[in-house]
């Protein structure tokens, strides 16, 4: 796993007469340390007593020998640029500041440029990553402090990381005499690093795991997009970059990084059935093997498996923003996916991918029940977190591996039957004991989906609302309101009529039945209506005169719109009104 983990200062690093070369990447993020960051480095060296520890860069070693001109940096790129960048700036001021004619001091000068350069061939001793103009902004700075020649214009340098941090180091060292910035610099080539070499990626996104760097480590995205583009560049199938425009459709129909990590874990996952997926000895991908699992993908046929992530993410896209799809999945199936999201039914997305991938694809109606089951099948899982979440990829790996088996299993009836069979699913009564317990407390979004499912199912054709729609903070608008009020502090209106006067009384009612389904509602001016009394979040009103209390025409409000007052038994009453309509629209086919 590791060749080697050995400290070196940074003198060594930088060292006069070292020809090894440090290689960002070329598509690896590029540099993104800010002020802080650079002050705190700055500040750490100036003030250490002794010597300073910068931490430790990871690099990947893939020559044969020990004599490579060149290490790959999987982690470090922040600090080593800076340092680069710091050196430029002393530099810079050491020429302006000391004697030229000197020949000891324009021995010393000369030596502080072979450490950003090569002495023999004159190549960069740091290469960073060519993302947003990254690299020439960087080789534009060398240029300017009479380092290199590098005539390429770069527009809008200044207003990148690069040259902002360039120029602070200028701002902060600029009062500083000869004498003063020759300590600095004794400083800085003193400060201590571990360098710790691995073979491959996986091995250094092991080493994330249990190492504290400064800086974010790369996440197993940026490594799989480097292998990838790498190994497609280096056996001419693409230009890196032309590999890099197809690798961003992938990046563009999967958002975050998360998702991501989480669509190639299901990808996997879904097909390792096929001979030219399966890794052997790896029967499912995790957060741990991702990089170990398409490294040998990539090393096999990176064209293959480029071209196969690019489409499947396109799939997957469809999933993730069902109303801004690819129309690689029906259109008409939006509303089906949209419930299946707010659901939270991400596991069941390694089926689906499965699904829509098949080439003897089924009808519509096939799909569109498929996903309405699995929607109910979410809710109930979610509600008695029943079967665990650790076992719903093996359940959905499996099933997979049964209509891979025989295809004339690829119908609705099967993988009804699957996922509804022993130790597949929770029985309808402990579905019913849970609703009926405290589900507030038990699952919030859960039971925000239930509502709004139930009010989505009953509402009339007067009232069109959106119950997930978000506002300018991408808040959701529609939120759970308890109608007796949850808060430590009981109002006494409340006291007064849930438990005449009794304090003590009203606590008990309240630790007991404020959570329960019967005492919950959807708002959307939840802080409007807190711990206001009965009476007046039941007819409170906004500044246009509608209202936004219990008289908002809400299916779910119908019961509490005349309602005098709210007690114990109204809320016991309620409870089993609204576990039977959970119960009535999630209730799965056969029961």
């Amino acid at each position: 796993m590791i060749n080697s983990a050995n400290k070196y200062t940074l003198a060594d690093i930088f060292a006069v007469d070292n020809q090894l070369k440090y290689v960002i990447p070329k598509f690896q993020r590029e540099y993104t340390w800010n002020r802080d960051n650079w002050e705190e480095l700055i500040n750490d060296i100036t003030e250490s007593d002794g010597v300073h520890f910068i931490g430790s860069i990871i690099c990947i070693n893939l020559a044969t020998d020990t004599f490579s001109p060149e290490l790959e940096v999987i982690d470090g790129q922040q600090r080593l640029t800076t340092i680069s960048l710091l050196f430029c700036a002393i530099y810079k001021l050491l020429k302006e500041k000391g004697p030229v004619d000197n020949e000891d001091f324009k021995l010393d000068l000369g030596n502080l440029k072979w450490k950003l350069i090569q002495r023999r061939g004159g190549d960069l001793k740091l290469g960073l990553s060519s993302q947003n103009n990254n690299f020439n902004d960087y080789k534009s700075v060398l240029n300017e402090v009479g380092v290199i020649e590098f005539s390429e214009h770069v527009n809008n340098r200044g207003n990148r990381r690069i040259y902002k941090c360039f120029r602070y180091f200028l701002s902060r060292l600029k009062d500083k005499n000869i004498d003063d910035l020759n300590t600095l610099l004794e400083k800085i080539t003193d400060t201590l690093l571990v360098k710790i070499e691995v073979s491959s990626h996986s091995d250094a996104f092991m080493l994330f795991e249990s190492l504290n760097n400064r800086g974010v480590p790369l996440s197993a995205i940026d490594l799989i997009k480097n292998k990838i583009l790498a190994e497609l560049e280096g056996k001419k199938i693409m230009s890196a970059d032309e590999a890099f425009d197809r690798w961003n459709v992938i990046i563009n129909n999967l958002s975050d990084y998360s998702i991501q990590e989480r669509f190639l874990r299901q990808y996997y996952n879904a097909f390792k059935f096929n001979p030219d997926i399966k890794v052997e000895n790896v029967s499912k991908a995790t957060r741990s093997n991702l990089i170990k699992i398409y490294e040998k993908l990539i090393e096999n046929n990176p064209e293959k498996i480029f071209e196969e992530l690019i489409e499947k993410s396109k799939i997957y896209h469809d999933f993730l923003l069902p109303e801004d799809n690819n129309n690689v999945v029906p259109d008409h199936l939006d509303g089906e996916l949209v419930n299946l999201l707010n659901v939270k039914a991400a596991p069941a997305y390694t089926l689906l991918l499965y699904l829509f991938s098949l080439k003897n694809s089924q009808d519509d109606n096939f799909y569109k029940k498929v996903i309405v089951f699995l929607s109910k099948y979410f809710l109930r899982r979610n509600i008695t977190d029943f079967p665990n979440t650790r076992n719903l990829d093996k359940i959905f790996m499996d099933l997979i591996e049964e209509l891979e088996k025989d295809q004339t299993n690829v119908n609705y009836d099967f993988i009804y039957n699957y996922l509804t069979g022993d130790n597949m699913i929770s029985s309808l009564d402990t579905f019913r004991e849970k609703l009926e317990g405290d589900i507030y407390d038990l699952n919030v979004d859960a039971t925000r989906y239930i509502l709004s499912k139930i009010e989505e199912t009953k509402k009339t054709n007067e009232i069109h609302l959106d119950f997930w729609a978000r506002d300018k903070s991408n808040k959701l608008i529609w939120t759970i309101e308890h109608i007796f009020p949850e808060g430590e502090n009981i109002p006494k209106d409340w006291v007064d009529m849930i438990a005449g006067d009794d304090k003590n009384l009203a606590k008990e009612i309240q630790n007991e039945y404020v959570h329960k389904l019967g005492n919950l509602t959807l708002s959307g001016y939840n802080s409007n209506l807190s711990n206001l009394s009965f009476e007046k979040k039941r007819d409170r009103k906004d500044k246009k005169d509608n209202y936004i209390g219990y008289k908002n025409k809400l299916f779910l409000n119908e019961e509490l719109r005349e309602k005098k007052e709210w007690t114990k038994e109204d809320i016991i009453k309620r409870t089993e009104k609204v576990v039977n309509l959970t119960i009535e629209v999630f209730k799965l086919e056969k029961e």
